[in-house]
């Protein structure tokens, strides 16, 4: 077992459920903001293959795009054996200039918390449209989130300072944030092939840089990202 996997196992004796909240795209000058929520229970512990094939699971940060394919691959097969459920969302370019970075960030990340809280195998949470009754913070379920905590969140949570490198179930969330946005911007390279954004994804590469001061700015740019390119 690896230190993420222990490190997650350690908390798992004080709940029943750990909901992993990662991020990504935050810091690029298109496309949408995306999150993950991963959960993870005991159960993925009390199985040696579902051990073994999350221990291959690491920092995001850490991977090659074909190592992060591999491992999301991993991911969904977790889930598809029942040990993990992870839901991806995202808040879109013009919820970035409505809300600013870090508040369509909360936002695309409490998408993704509430889209796992729906699914009742995994979260036993009261049914209710009320905020404030989802995810309280309790001996049943525990929500950490890569970073500082969130303010303001509807949600109790704790922050963990590079918690991807630390949690195997924000590790995942990580994973799954990272690869389903870069294939966002894949698909998005195809209707602006001139900007290149399958190779950088959005980042303020020089490349990306030359072509937006070359071509201007598209619509799924961000504005006020780019007051210091154009």
């Amino acid at each position: 077992m690896n230190h993420l996997q222990q490190y997650d196992l350690d908390r798992l004796q004080s709940c029943t459920q750990l909901v992993g909240v990662d991020e990504a795209g935050r810091g690029c000058l298109a496309g949408p903001v995306v999150a993950t929520a991963c959960v993870i229970t005991a159960e993925l512990f009390e199985s040696k293959a579902a051990v073994m094939l999350s221990s291959r699971i690491n920092d995001s940060k850490q991977l090659s795009a074909e190592a992060r394919e591999a491992q999301f691959a991993i991911l969904e097969q977790l889930q598809a054996d029942g040990f993990i459920s992870f839901a991806v969302a995202e808040a879109s370019v013009d919820e970035i200039a409505t809300h600013n970075i870090l508040g369509a960030t909360r936002l695309a990340m409490q998408r993704s918390l509430e889209e796992v809280a729906s699914r009742k195998k995994f979260l036993s949470l009261p049914h209710s449209t009320a905020a404030d009754s989802l995810f309280q913070d309790s001996e049943e379920v525990k929500l950490i989130v890569d970073g500082r905590p969130l303010k303001p969140f509807p949600y109790a949570h704790e922050g963990v300072v590079k918690g991807d490198g630390k949690s195997i179930s924000i590790a995942m969330a990580s994973i799954a944030a990272k690869v389903s946005r870069d294939h966002t911007m894949a698909s998005l390279d195809n209707e602006f092939p001139e900007y290149g954004f399958a190779q950088h994804k959005g980042y303020g590469t020089l490349s990306h840089r030359a072509a937006l001061q070359k071509y201007g700015a598209t619509p799924i740019h961000r504005e006020l990202f780019l007051r210091k390119v154009l």
